[in-house]
């Protein structure tokens, strides 16, 4: 069942509300839906005690340029190294918090007040917080929210998670814009000799496998059994877990019956024992070009498009389809991620604000790489798994990086950016109709073949 933890009160009237995760819960035809846990559970009462110390004092953030930084720390008592990347996003700090996208790097807010409303329960992207350490201006000890159930600070001393607040992070963010995400490290003062030896010896996150970190390890329906409203079994997708967002799962089962699975798992195995009628590859941590996880997931992908079976990716699996047709994966300078990107559709010639969060892009066929890196990280030249060619359908309309890919004569298509929007506008979400439009087309096609 799902959790139930908070109760407050609004305007004279109960509101309950909920943790847990599991989309399939009340749907037509599903009569055991799965269940998952939220990041945000473990404040809810009725848990163990989580046994992390708690951060307390002055601290100072270092960068790899030599550039260092003073602040206040909160959070857990643990040193924080990682790749420092900033966000953009005013709102939906939770999410961003609990995207997996983030595993490896130490997440900036620009916004420069964090945790406003506090931490709800039910709206997490994942069960646990990703990033490995979290900076910011100012962190709100005091939020105020109907179904607050903690602060920001209690969310990431629960997951054992450092913070480090009173940074001039505009400075910080204007350092990145024009050098590129670089190292870092934070902690206490009075360790900044030891941490500075560290940050000499540091490595690239990227070289870790980070999507079998934050990825499932086995597959499990989500809903199994849904149907429409009219009883009809709606189409089964088996979602390809590189660092999933819960939202995408939640969109997902709302069109189809969703096999939630991990990124190595064979497409031979997909269509003999679960019978699957479509794939989908989500986001993702890391390298596209890792030889992990993501390798494993890039030969499910091409199989699956190279039969004819709908695809559709997003983020790291957008750039897996991209390696998978020929074209190589690159480190961009200081990535995407808010929720203000705009982004060009080259055949409508419309706009649209997107929510992204991704470090890594796929070259131009024309152009080539566009806002490298300095260090020039590349996955080089590779193979063409699919057979087919791809066209550029989608490009940012700030540095005309590729955002999406049609597969010529194959019902697939990828995109960079989040349709689900959690956090960040809703303009993408019909994407997710489009993918249901060709999966009905294919079964539709694959039914008259058996009749004829």
């Amino acid at each position: 069942m799902i959790i139930t933890g908070f109760q407050g009160e609004s305007e004279g009237a109960k509101v309950s509300v909920t943790g847990g995760f599991s989309p399939g819960s009340g749907q037509n035809g599903v009569s055991k839906a799965f269940i998952a846990r939220d990041a945000a559970d473990f404040l809810l009462p009725g848990l163990p005690p989580h046994d992390h110390l708690e951060a307390s004092g002055r601290g100072v953030l270092l960068l790899a340029d030599g550039s260092r930084h003073e602040g206040d720390l909160f959070g857990a008592a643990k040193i924080a190294e990682g790749e420092l990347v900033f966000t953009t996003n005013m709102t939906g700090y939770q999410e961003s918090l609990t995207d997996p996208s983030f595993a490896g790097q130490v997440l900036t807010f620009t916004w420069p007040l964090l945790g406003n409303y506090g931490i709800a329960p039910g709206i997490s992207e994942s069960s646990g917080v990703w990033p490995r350490g979290v900076v910011c201006r100012e962190l709100m000890m005091e939020p105020d929210h109907r179904h607050c159930i903690g602060t920001v600070h209690d969310l990431l001393l629960a997951h054992g998670i450092p913070c480090i607040s009173g940074i001039d992070t505009r400075a910080v963010t204007r350092r990145v814009r024009e050098y590129g995400v670089i190292l870092s490290i934070f902690g206490p003062i009075e360790k900044e000799a030891e941490m500075a030896a560290i940050l000499e010896k540091m490595e690239s996150p990227d070289l870790a496998d980070l999507a079998d970190e934050v990825s499932r390890d086995d597959a499990v329906f989500l809903n199994e059994g849904a149907t429409d409203t009219d009883g009809n079994p709606l189409p089964r997708v088996a979602a390809l877990d590189c660092g999933i967002k819960y939202n995408i799962l939640r969109e997902l089962c709302t069109r189809f019956e969703v096999l939630w699975c991990p990124p190595d798992i064979a497409w031979s195995d997909l269509k003999s024992i679960y019978n699957v009628d479509a794939l989908f590859a989500s986001n993702g941590p890391g390298d596209p070009a890792h030889p992990g996880k993501a390798t494993a997931a890039r030969h499910t992908l091409a199989q699956a498009t190279k039969e004819g079976v709908p695809v559709m990716g997003i983020c790291l699996g957008h750039q897996l389809m991209g390696l998978a047709s020929g074209l190589r994966t690159y480190k961009l300078r200081y990535g995407h991620r808010g929720g203000n990107q705009p982004v060009l559709d080259l055949q409508t010639q419309k706009v649209s604000i997107t929510s992204q969060n991704h470090g890594f892009a796929v070259e131009d066929p024309i152009k080539g790489m566009l806002a490298p890196h300095p260090s020039g990280a590349n996955s080089g030249e590779v193979k063409n798994l699919t057979g087919c060619d791809v066209e550029v359908r989608f490009v940012n309309a700030n540095d005309r990086t590729v955002e999406g890919l049609d597969v010529k004569g194959r019902p697939a298509f990828t995109i960079q950016y989040h349709p689900e929007a959690c956090p960040g506008p809703h303009d993408a979400n019909p994407l997710f109709d489009r993918f249901a439009v060709l999966i009905e087309n294919h079964l539709e096609v694959k039914a008259n073949a058996k009749t004829r």
